[in-house]
């Protein structure tokens, strides 16, 4: 069996918690650094983070050229209420792109501090683990990003009872609705990943996952109509899509993760 580092066995609890320590430091240095960068940048921010309240976005184009369906023109404007409320926004939109762009260095600083004290065969398995994890989870921020999110805010953003309720929408609500649905979707194209441990580890077998497919089906579609509440099915389609693929490529990877599991037992 491969051996642990020999540093790692020299090393007492309180250097342990020293090297803890100095880590934790880096990762907020590194995000507070690039925080304030994204926060002084406020231009460029926003810009970004606003671009899909306005008709001319990239997805919305893409969408006339695939469909040949004219978008039309939508102008939403956006409101605060609060007095200290644009300035908090911008601080926690700043520091959120920060720690976003800070994540590769911060996931290479904590792997350093834990594998010492994991196997070689150990570090190669969580080098994959997490670099794959990271890579779906930054895929399922773009899709929302450039797909999910632009798709509801149209239409919710434009959306009446009656012509006497015009919509006042507060910008609070555009990024906090914004920033939940990057989060839901990465965490969704974790699908994948969570699919090939649990098979390594014997808790879900490939015949199960098979057996109860069209149940993931029913589970996806509805997981995608809550997603994005729109009355076209084309949307519920580009959502529920990439969904279906991340179950039927998890299948694979359990598949793989399986015949592994196997071998070693």
């Amino acid at each position: 069996m491969a051996q642990k580092t020999a540093n790692s066995d020299q090393l007492t609890f309180w250097d342990h918690l020293d090297q803890l320590r100095g880590s934790i430091i880096r990762i907020i240095a590194v995000v507070m650094v690039l925080g304030f960068a994204a926060f002084f940048l406020k231009e460029q921010l926003f810009t970004v983070l606003l671009a899909p309240k306005h008709h001319d976005f990239i997805t919305y184009r893409l969408f006339e050229r695939i469909t040949g369906a004219s978008v039309g023109e939508f102008s939403i404007s956006l409101i605060n209420t609060g007095l200290a409320q644009q300035f908090m926004i911008h601080l926690k939109a700043a520091f959120a792109v920060g720690f976003l762009v800070a994540s590769p260095y911060i996931l290479h600083v904590i792997y350093s501090f834990v594998s010492p004290a994991l196997y070689r065969s150990e570090r190669s398995v969580a080098v994959r683990l997490v670099g794959g994890g990271y890579v779906m989870f930054m895929l399922g921020v773009a899709l929302s990003y450039f797909v999910i999110f632009p798709l509801t805010f149209r239409f919710l953003g434009t959306y009446q009872v009656s012509g006497d309720v015009p919509n006042l929408i507060t910008l609070e609500s555009y990024m906090s609705t914004m920033f939940l649905l990057c989060l839901v979707m990465g965490v969704m194209f974790e699908l994948p990943v969570a699919s090939w441990v649990l098979a390594r580890m014997g808790f879900v077998g490939v015949d199960f996952m098979r057996r109860y497919r069209r149940h993931a089906i029913v589970a996806i579609l509805v997981v995608a109509a809550v997603i994005t509440p729109t009355a076209d099915a084309f949307t519920l389609y580009v959502v529920s899509l990439p969904i279906y693929l991340l179950y039927e490529f998890g299948i694979l990877l359990a598949v793989r993760a399986e015949k592994k599991r196997l071998k070693t037992e």
